[in-house]
């Protein structure tokens, strides 16, 4: 069965119950007051007949009929009852429509009534089935004969449905008018559903549902009024929502990062890099429309955060490649050199050389005995060393660092993770804002409780009003990258600050005392991530 026709079906099946159990019940209703209204004039007529002097006196008469039939038919026609009968202690009748009943025992039991009792009920008598009222008729304190006034129950009905032509026309409107509000309110629904049967909802529902959850991408939706209309597995992933059905209805402020909602307003800048906790993520904004009417905003968001890890690996890498290359030519040049000398017999020349220039290179250029242990730390810090060089930057580690080799459980690997990035961006960050000839100054501490990270450079410094700033999402000295992605800058120290604050730890600049900038970085970590104190064979730094 079609969609239409169910709906059409059922709203018919609600709309005539409903009319038809409302007419019922007015009908009842009107019935009863007709009854109550005919009850009460009965009563009324049987007591007044049963109070009148000259029936008591007439019931002591020897032929009492000749005076109770007259009053009896007078009284009736006057009050528009069927009929008033008037019988004697004995159940005899006095008066009757039909006046060859009368002096005839009455067909009905009057004992209730002669022994003072008032009857109301519906009896069959002689002129059928009536609505009656029987009332005794006393002398002082005795019961000398009843009254009985009725009305037949086919002029109740007759009356009845005379009195109810109005309703019956009601309800019979009503029913009418519901039955084309069905049809309309069907239609209307037909076409707020673009015709779709009930199957093919679900099967659109299943497939929205499966393309939206199983999207790597993620996606939030907002409506026209600003409330997040929709939010997919991998959006509240990325954005670090834990209950993602909650947060569906609610202001799209209370939920989203400024970064995010900043671009709602900026409409030429609708694809950029933002940091969501500390995942660097691009995020696309687009609004949504059908035809067009404004329905609201979508946001694609993609994790960029491996990427930007593997950029910045094979940045070093790159880097280090062409410190190589340097380093292999200047080393080339020496043994052309020291091979010139030997040619000419100059051997204690050469060997002066050799002895000069034994212990330089850059690779060598920083003592072994540093107190950086851990090969993947030493690691950054050499190929972050070379990247200065090449561009004639200093880059000192200080000689009281120390930081054992760390342990390779997932929470000890988590803090080395967050030390390389603390370590990478500090340092590219000082080496950017360094001027060629600069000096940029390490130092990792590492205290039983915490790694403590200096990173100090020869730049410009930072303004002292800017230095809270600094650490505020997209804020930057610097200009942005060249490429469609803008807002690329102002992530790093954001970034930094996020991972002190997650291991409970503090992010500041210092006050420079001999110019320049220094930021300072505190890592707490507990028993489990404790760097293991034995020594380490190889020495890097």
């Amino acid at each position: 069965m079609k969609l239409r026709t169910q709906l059409l079906l059922l709203q018919l099946a609600i709309v005539l119950v409903a009319v038809l159990g409302t007419g019922i019940v007015a009908g009842w209703l009107q019935e009863q007051q007709l009854r109550d209204a005919y009850r009460d004039r009965m009563i009324a007529v049987a007591q007044s007949v049963a109070t009148l002097p000259a029936i008591i006196d007439a019931l002591d008469d020897t032929q009492p009929s000749e005076t109770v039939q007259p009053i009896a038919e007078v009284v009736r026609e006057a009050s528009d009852v069927t009929y008033i009968v008037v019988v004697d202690d004995t159940g005899v009748r006095l008066s009757h429509p039909n006046p060859a009943r009368i002096g005839e025992q009455v067909s009905t039991d009057p004992s209730d009534v002669l022994a003072g009792e008032i009857y109301v009920g519906t009896q069959t008598g002689t002129l059928g089935e009536s609505w009656r009222v029987k009332v005794p008729i006393t002398d002082g304190n005795q019961i000398i004969g009843a009254v009985s006034v009725g009305i037949l129950e086919s002029s109740l009905r007759s009356d009845f449905l005379g009195s109810s032509v109005a309703l019956f026309v009601t309800i019979g409107v009503a029913a009418a008018f519901g039955v084309v509000g069905a049809a309309w309110v069907t239609t209307v629904i037909r076409r707020r559903i673009y015709g779709l049967e009930p199957d093919e909802i679900v099967g659109l529902l299943e497939a929205r549902e499966a393309m939206l959850h199983g999207m790597r991408e993620g996606l939030v939706a907002l409506d026209e009024h600003g409330r997040i209309a929709l939010i997919n597995d991998a959006g509240a992933h990325l954005l670090g929502i834990d209950d993602q059905n909650n947060v569906v209805g609610r202001p799209a402020a209370d939920i989203l990062d400024d970064d995010l909602l900043k671009m709602l307003d900026d409409e030429e800048s609708r694809q950029r890099l933002i940091l969501a906790g500390e995942r660097v993520l691009l995020v696309q904004c687009d609004s949504a429309k059908i035809g067009d009417r404004m329905l609201g905003s979508v946001f694609i968001l993609r994790d960029n955060t491996k990427l930007h890890a593997l950029m910045r690996d094979l940045d070093g890498a790159h880097d280090l490649a062409d410190g190589l290359r340097v380093q292999a030519h200047g080393f080339a040049n020496k043994l052309h050199v020291i091979s010139g000398l030997l040619e000419l017999g100059h051997n204690s020349e050469a060997v002066a050389f050799i002895e000069r220039v034994g212990d330089g290179g850059t690779l060598s250029s920083v003592t072994s005995d540093s107190g950086i242990r851990d090969l993947e730390i030493a690691a950054l810090l050499l190929v972050k060393q070379m990247r200065a060089h090449e561009r004639g930057i200093n880059l000192e580690l200080d000689s009281s660092s120390e930081l054992s080799p760390l342990a390779t459980h997932d929470s000890a690997e988590e803090l080395r993770d967050d030390l390389l990035t603390v370590l990478g961006n500090l340092v590219d960050n000082a080496t950017e804002a360094c001027a060629s000839g600069a000096t940029v100054r390490v130092r990792v501490l590492e205290s039983p409780r915490s790694v403590d990270i200096e990173v100090s450079d020869d730049g410009p410094g930072i303004p002292e009003k800017l230095r809270r700033k600094v650490f505020t999402p997209g804020f930057s000295t610097k200009g942005p990258n060249p490429g469609l992605v803008t807002a690329s800058r102002g992530i790093g120290l954001t970034l930094v600050e996020r991972i002190a604050h997650r291991h409970g730890g503090e992010a500041v600049v210092k006050e420079p005392l001999m110019g320049g900038t220094t930021i300072s970085v505190r890592l707490p970590f507990d028993d489990s991530t404790r760097p293991h104190k034995a020594p380490q064979s190889v020495a890097v730094l």
